[in-house]
């Protein structure tokens, strides 16, 4: 794949052709490319808990180098012991140099690091060329010390594209080094 250029740089120099030649696009700003990352986790527990909250607060910053914007609920669930304006999650939304350092970090760093790891499902693409990835724990970003957590939480990431179909949005994740699970047609 690509060694030592980022891969901002690798996607103007490498992907922008292969994408043009797979799709023959007429205009150059008719290739996707990825627009934005979006990483939202759920807080459970700890939107009660002022001190998990801080915990999730700061992880979440050293995963992506930003600091996360608290979501709050817009009425109360009873079922869910849930009141309203209370935390109940947060979410990062990385965008241009950053984006593309995180998204390096995720495919060199993070997906080999998950266990019995064969490639992530080609099956969660949203019919307009978004994909979302859902972690099951954040153990697997190299940044995070065992010694630091108390409890497993996830998170879900989400890569905006500008492509039109989800075949484009595959084909430009795929040339930018996601390894995709071949499916068994």
């Amino acid at each position: 794949m690509h060694t030592n250029q980022g891969l901002k740089q690798y996607y103007y120099s490498n992907v922008v052709q292969e994408l043009q030649k797979q799709f023959n696009y007429s205009n150059i700003h008719q290739i996707p490319k990825v627009e934005k990352i979006t990483i939202n986790r759920g807080l459970g527990e700890a939107s009660q808990n002022s001190k998990l909250l801080e915990i999730s607060l700061r992880e979440l910053m050293t995963v992506t180098g930003q600091k996360p914007v608290i979501t709050k609920s817009k009425k109360a669930i009873a079922g869910f012991k849930i009141r309203e304006e209370v935390p109940v999650g947060m979410s990062v939304t990385l965008r241009k140099d950053y984006m593309y350092a995180f998204l390096e970090r995720l495919i060199n760093l993070v997906l080999p690091r998950i266990r019995d790891f064969r490639g992530i499902n080609n099956k969660q693409f949203d019919g307009r060329g978004n994909y979302t990835l859902g972690l099951r724990d954040q153990l697997v970003f190299p940044e995070i010390s065992y010694d630091e957590i108390d409890k497993m939480k996830g998170m879900d990431i989400s890569i905006v594209t500008t492509a039109k179909t989800d075949q484009e949005s595959l084909a430009l994740l795929k040339s930018l080094g996601i390894p995709f699970r071949e499916s068994n047609k």
